[in-house]
């Protein structure tokens, strides 16, 4: 009976102080920041990145997953899909090549075009339409834009095709949308069309100080900041949550590198191939170390 009690005791104690790591109880993160997760590109299929592919999505959601970043690019005739480029050296890694004529290098596809080329011989390209439409699916899924489009016109016209197409098919799905910005000017741009309720900064692209990013994290409600690895320190981190947002860092692939930033308060990571569940154990042990 003791040791039954002590056991509980200890239990208790050991709940405690993970509720208390970092400052932040696990009851306080709400909405796409409760999961630590969020699947690069889709996730890794059967070990291949980048693939932006329907059975990427679908083999991490059986892992665990339920935040996936998607990247998004318009073909030629304007139709929004899912590519992270449209550069001679992507369209060879995805295996591609034979689809594309010598004369078109690396200029954007057809929409017929890229809808009718599988991704390595048998990954099934998507549209944003197929993206809501795994939206709807899978409700409890988010799904985190990644817009390559940089000229600040096409953006705005990305933007606005994404939300109405959205809202045409279920506005509801338009909560589990979570927009990647890169600058001030892109939140200014984003919010005329739609008042989204969360919104991830991401820093790779901004050469803002730190001051200046805390300052605009704390002034536009950012929800969620994305740090590359050479951006991270336990002050920035801190400093972001106290001015409510949590961090994630990209991309990260080892479960020893995760733990390393989770230790500075990192809340979680893009990442090809690890899952909610190797986080959670790994969290556990480090949480236990003296």
């Amino acid at each position: 009976m003791k040791r039954l009690i002590v056991a509980v005791i200890l239990l208790m104690l050991i709940g405690t102080f993970l509720l208390a790591y970092k400052g932040k109880s696990t009851e306080e993160h709400t909405g796409f920041t409760a999961h630590r997760v969020i699947s690069h590109a889709m996730g890794a299929v059967d070990g291949l990145a980048y693939t932006n592919a329907r059975e990427a999505f679908v083999e991490n959601y059986k892992k665990g997953s339920r935040v996936f970043e998607v990247d998004l690019m318009f073909t030629s005739d304007g139709q929004l899909v899912a590519r992270h480029e449209w550069t001679e050296s992507f369209t060879e890694q995805m295996q591609q090549e034979h689809a594309v004529a010598t004369e078109q290098g690396g200029k954007p596809w057809s929409y017929h075009q890229f809808k009718n080329t599988p991704i390595h011989g048998s990954y099934t390209p998507v549209d944003w339409k197929d993206v809501l439409d795994l939206l709807e699916t899978y409700p409890d899924a988010y799904i985190v834009t990644d817009t390559k489009e940089q000229d600040p016109v096409q953006i705005k016209q990305l933007f606005a095709q994404l939300t109405r197409q959205a809202q045409e098919k279920n506005p509801e799905l338009l909560s589990r949308i979570v927009p990647q910005i890169y600058n001030e000017e892109m939140l200014r741009t984003l919010r005329s069309i739609y008042p989204y309720p969360s919104i991830i900064y991401t820093l790779y692209a901004t050469e803002d100080k730190d001051d200046q990013i805390i300052r605009f994290v704390q002034q536009n409600d950012i929800t969620a900041v994305t740090l590359p690895e050479s951006r991270v320190s336990g002050a920035l981190v801190e400093s972001l949550r106290q001015a409510g947002a949590v961090c994630y860092v990209n991309t990260i692939n080892e479960l020893k590198d995760a733990a390393e930033y989770e230790q500075m308060g990192v809340r979680g990571f893009y990442t090809d191939i690890l899952t909610e569940k190797e986080l959670s154990e790994r969290s556990w042990l480090y949480a236990l170390r003296p």
